[in-house]
């Protein structure tokens, strides 16, 4: 089983920063793509950004040019670097990854628990 937990949402003003940070444990064989969504209220849950072992990311239109992701493999842990917040990016963030627990287990995808972040002046 694999345990997601994040760090680093808050309340922010218009234009200011925010760092998301997710730490994958417990049972953990490989991990592919590490990512994050988000899910406003009374909107469907959408991806913000992901990122494969390799390097290669990918970016929800409304957030590029403003967040970078990035990932420790070492630590199974994945960041968003928030810049230039918008009130539209009010909503609960939930890390993602999709990883396979044992060698001769397929790939599963796993959630955290979500962490609100809130831009407001």
């Amino acid at each position: 089983q694999v345990q997601l937990v994040e760090s680093g949402g808050g309340l922010v003003q218009p234009g200011g920063s925010l760092r998301l940070s997710c730490a994958a444990s417990g049972t953990i064989f490989s991990i592919n793509v590490m990512g994050w969504y988000r899910q406003a209220p009374g909107k469907q849950r959408e991806l913000v950004a992901q990122i494969t072992t390799g390097g290669p990311t990918n970016y929800a239109d409304s957030v590029r040019g403003r967040f970078t992701i990035s990932r420790d493999n070492a630590k199974n842990t994945v960041y968003l670097q928030m810049n230039s917040l918008k009130p539209e990016d009010t909503a609960v963030y939930y890390c993602y990854c999709n990883a396979r627990p044992l060698d001769s287990a397929p790939a599963y995808a796993y959630w955290g628990q979500g962490t609100q972040v809130t831009v407001s002046s």
